[in-house]
């Protein structure tokens, strides 16, 4: 009777345990599916982060070169701006130095433009003193120097070079010797003559024909006839001006200079 009671207990015990070995395996076998599906799905988003992560480096090290090469930007900006101050910084000291020499100028034509009225009238005084070569050319010369120094649409500059190259022909006019046709006064009439100039040492005419010869004489501010031996030399000089003879020894009346008054 024991015996079968031990039996009769046995037997629901192991019915028991098989319903719960069977309950074990189900849900064993239930979460290692859920494992793998959990697995794969982590595989699946750590492939897209490292997707993301790879996309990210990428672009972290594109904005990187780009900061780079804004930096070397900026550098020569920086470069070029230093240097560009320094041009500004000069350019206004030429300013400021534009601006005296401006005022410079402004002072200096007020003074300037007196100075060459008085150089022309000095200019045309030298010419009624001197020996009375080209008269008409220079006294020509006098006035055109008049007109343009009354002239406002031409530069100061530009007259006083004017004025000046005024001066430096009748400075060269003392060192060249010339020969032209003028007509002078001979014995209270008007003659047409050949006149040689040596410098301003010497002033003589010669008649076309060849039968008057004279020169000017300084002392009495008037032409003088000189006698036949300056017929020759007097011919030969206007040849030799001309270059119609080669420059040869000459014989000419001179005076000595006198004392200035």
């Amino acid at each position: 009777m024991k015996t079968l009671h031990n039996r009769r207990i046995v037997a629901p015990l192991l019915i028991t345990a098989g319903m719960m070995l069977c309950s074990f395996t189900s849900v064993s076998g239930t979460t290692i599916n859920d494992v793998f599906k959990v697995t794969e799905r982590l595989n699946v988003e750590a492939k897209s982060s490292q997707a993301r992560i790879d996309a990210l480096t990428e672009e972290t090290r594109a904005l990187l070169s780009e900061y780079k090469t804004v930096l070397k930007e900026i550098e020569g900006l920086r470069v070029y701006n230093r240097q560009l101050e320094r041009q500004i910084r000069n350019q206004e000291k030429e300013m400021a130095q534009i601006g005296e020499s401006l005022d410079q100028v402004t002072v200096i034509e007020r003074q300037i433009t007196p100075l060459m009225l008085r150089m022309v009238d000095g200019l045309e005084q030298f010419i009624a003193l001197d020996i009375p070569f080209l008269l008409d050319e220079r006294q020509e010369r006098v006035d055109l120097l008049r007109q343009t120094l009354e002239r406002a649409d031409v530069l100061p500059s530009e007259k006083f070079s004017a004025v000046f190259r005024a001066f430096q022909i009748e400075n060269d006019y003392g060192r060249t010797m010339i020969a032209y046709t003028d007509q002078i006064e001979i014995d209270g009439s008007e003659k047409i003559v050949d006149v040689f100039k040596l410098g301003r040492i010497a002033l003589v005419y010669q008649s076309s024909d060849g039968e008057r010869t004279g020169a000017w004489d300084a002392n009495q501010n008037q032409w003088i006839e000189l006698d036949d031996t300056y017929t020759t030399p007097v011919r030969n000089a206007i040849r030799m001006a001309r270059k119609q003879l080669s420059v040869d020894l000459l014989t000419m009346p001179i005076q000595a200079p006198g004392a200035a008054e």
